[in-house]
C-alpha cells in the first residue's frame, strides 16, 4: 500500500510547485523555508521519488514532480471546496470573480440576478481591475479576462468574441443630419477612449470601411469604453462601441448602430481559473451559467453584424462589412 504524507507536506509541495520557490511557498504558508524543505524531503523519502531539481539558481520540477503537482493541487482544492460547503453556519458560499470594470458594468452585473435565482447558495463577490490578477496567489476564485488566451497554469474557456462599430443615440440623429456614408462621420463629434488596449480604434474602423483618413476630428476622450458609451447615450456624440458593452442598449433603443461595417477585435473574453479547480461545484456552476449567457450574447452579436454563428472558438482575424 502506498503511504500518503500529511496534509501539511502536500500543501508545501503544491505551493512550491506553483511558485517554483521554497521561499515564496514559505511566505504563502506562513512557515519557514526550512520547514518547506523538510516537508518535501519527507515526501521524497516516503515515495522514493525526486520531486524538485536545481538548474543553476532556479528550482524546477522533475518529471515525477510535474506528474504529481496537478494531482495534489486538485486534491487540495476539492477538499477545501467540500469543507466550505459542509462547514456549519456557512449557508452561502462566496465566489470571488475578477474582471474589467467596463465588462462588469455593461455585461455581467445586469445578468447576475439570474445566476442568484438559479444558485441561491452562492454569493458572488465582484472585483474589478485593469491589471492581470495572479489567480494562484490571490483570493480570487475565477476571472473573466480579455486577451488571446494561452495563460500558463490556468483552465480557460473562450466565451465571447467581440466586434467594434459606431453607435449614437436616436435623439442625436434627430438633432443632426443623419450620416449617409462612413466618410460622413468625419464631420461629426466622435468620442474617444484614451485607455491603452489593443481593441480596434477609429482609424481601424475607417480603414475597414474603406475610408482614407489623414487626420481624425477632435473630440472628447474618456478613460474606458463604458464611459464612452454612456456619453453616446447622453447625446454627446458618436462612440466606437464594443458589442459586449452595447448589446442591452441596442435592444432597449438607447443606442442605434450606424452602417453595416464592423471591425473584429483581435482579443476575446475568456473564463479562467487555476487549472484543477474548474471541477469545484461553485466554480463549475458559475462557469456553466456564464458560458450559457455568453452563447446567447454571441448569437446576438453575430446577428447584428451579419456574421455566421459557426465562426468557431477563436477570435475573428479579418474585418468584414
Amino acid at each position: 500500500m502506498i503511504r500518503l504524507p500529511p496534509t501539511a507536506a502536500l500543501r508545501a509541495f503544491e505551493s512550491a510547485a506553483r511558485h517554483l520557490s521554497y521561499t515564496r511557498a514559505a511566505d504563502e504558508l506562513h512557515i519557514t523555508q526550512s520547514a518547506v524543505s523538510h516537508q518535501i524531503r519527507h515526501m521524497e523519502q516516503m515515495w522514493d521519488l525526486k520531486l524538485f531539481a536545481r538548474r543553476g539558481r532556479s528550482l524546477v520540477l522533475t518529471e515525477a514532480g510535474q506528474a504529481l503537482a496537478p494531482v495534489v493541487r486538485d486534491f487540495i482544492n476539492r477538499m477545501s471546496s467540500k469543507l466550505k460547503e459542509l462547514r456549519p453556519g456557512t449557508d452561502r458560499a462566496s465566489l470571488r470573480v475578477s474582471l474589467l470594470q467596463s465588462f462588469a458594468f455593461k455585461w455581467l452585473v445586469p445578468r447576475l440576478g439570474q445566476f442568484s435565482q438559479k444558485q441561491p447558495n452562492i454569493n458572488v463577490w465582484i472585483s474589478t481591475t485593469d491589471d492581470v490578477i495572479d489567480l494562484g496567489q490571490s483570493e480570487v476564485d475565477v476571472g473573466i479576462r480579455l486577451g488571446r488566451g494561452g495563460w500558463t497554469g490556468l483552465y480557460e474557456k473562450l466565451i465571447l468574441r467581440e466586434y467594434v462599430f459606431p453607435v449614437c443615440s436616436p435623439r442625436f440623429l434627430k438633432r443632426v443630419q443623419p450620416p449617409e456614408s462612413p466618410e460622413d462621420l468625419l464631420r461629426y463629434p466622435l468620442l474617444y477612449r484614451h485607455a491603452t488596449d489593443i481593441c480596434p480604434r477609429w482609424r481601424d474602423w475607417f480603414k475597414d470601411a474603406g475610408v482614407e483618413v489623414k487626420s481624425l476630428p477632435k473630440g472628447s476622450k474618456f478613460p474606458d469604453t463604458s464611459m464612452t458609451v454612456q456619453a453616446a447615450i447622453d447625446d454627446f456624440g458618436i462612440a466606437l462601441a464594443r458589442s459586449a458593452h452595447v448589446q442591452d442598449d441596442l435592444a432597449a433603443g438607447r443606442l442605434v448602430k450606424l452602417f453595416d461595417v464592423f471591425s473584429p477585435s483581435p482579443v476575446a473574453y475568456y473564463f479562467v481559473c487555476v487549472k484543477g479547480r474548474e471541477g469545484e461545484s461553485n466554480i463549475k456552476a458559475f462557469h456553466d451559467w456564464v458560458c450559457a449567457e455568453a452563447e446567447i450574447s454571441q448569437k446576438e452579436f453575430d446577428r447584428v453584424c451579419g456574421v455566421s454563428s459557426e465562426a468557431g472558438e477563436e477570435p475573428i482575424k479579418s474585418a468584414a462589412s
